[in-house]
């Protein structure tokens, strides 16, 4: 698996290649935004340690134009440590955030746990009709039919976050401890008000009537399920 790792500082640089090459990723590097996306561009890697305070371009402007042509897993790696900076990190379209100083062994399990995630083109699951819904996972659309034709519905980057793990567990509960610890974090996993907001906007925009929904079903005490409505 390859991973770019961006980063102004040296040091952090080398010892996460040292270390990250010892268990054999392989490693590409960048020391700023501006390399972060042209290195991007060329070795195509499968996931990105991305750190904020870069110089030529701040990470928030990497992740955004990361997420104009690639789905790949973003791990945000920063000193910033206040919740908004994590808030605009996650909504801007990574999938994960680590604070600086870190340890080696949660890198790892945060890595671990972010490739568990990639599905293989190949593998990539079909598109899922709910009404007059179709959400293409692979492509990131979703269009409604109308009688003037389709028309797009946009999502915010945590938005797909929410809907990707709830189509791709559809018809099975997805538990809310799940939710909030794949997407936000393990640190997350009692910031229920965060995610009901989340599924409130989501059925504001794929449920015909958002009062009463009929594919993203709240399962009480537990979490959250996707029916076809049949």
């Amino acid at each position: 698996m390859k991973i770019l790792i961006a980063d102004d500082d040296p040091q952090i640089l080398r010892a996460l290649r040292i270390t990250l090459t010892a268990r054999r990723y392989e490693i590409v590097t960048a020391a700023t935004g501006a390399e972060a996306i042209n290195v991007a561009i060329e070795a195509r890697p499968d996931l990105y340690m991305l750190d904020l305070g870069m110089p030529e371009l701040d990470g928030l402007d990497v992740i955004h134009a990361l997420r104009g042509w690639t789905s790949a897993p973003i791990l945000v790696v920063s000193g910033r440590t206040g919740a908004g900076d994590k808030v605009d990190a996650l909504d801007a379209g990574a999938d994960d955030y680590v604070t600086k100083p870190f340890s080696i062994d949660e890198l790892l399990a945060r890595i671990r746990a972010l490739t568990r995630r990639v599905i293989p083109q190949e593998d990539a699951p079909p598109s899922v009709r709910l009404g007059d819904i179709t959400i293409d996972l692979a492509a990131r659309v979703i269009s409604r039919s109308t009688p003037e034709g389709q028309v797009a519905v946009r999502l915010t980057p945590t938005e797909w976050a929410v809907l990707d793990l709830l189509v791709r567990n559809a018809g099975k509960l997805v538990t809310r401890r799940t939710l909030l610890a794949d997407i936000w974090g393990s640190e997350h996993i009692t910031d229920t008000g965060y995610l009901r907001l989340y599924i409130s906007q989501l059925r504001k925009k794929i449920e015909p009537d958002p009062a009463r929904p009929r594919f993203l079903l709240t399962e009480p005490g537990m979490g959250y399920r996707l029916t076809t409505g049949a």
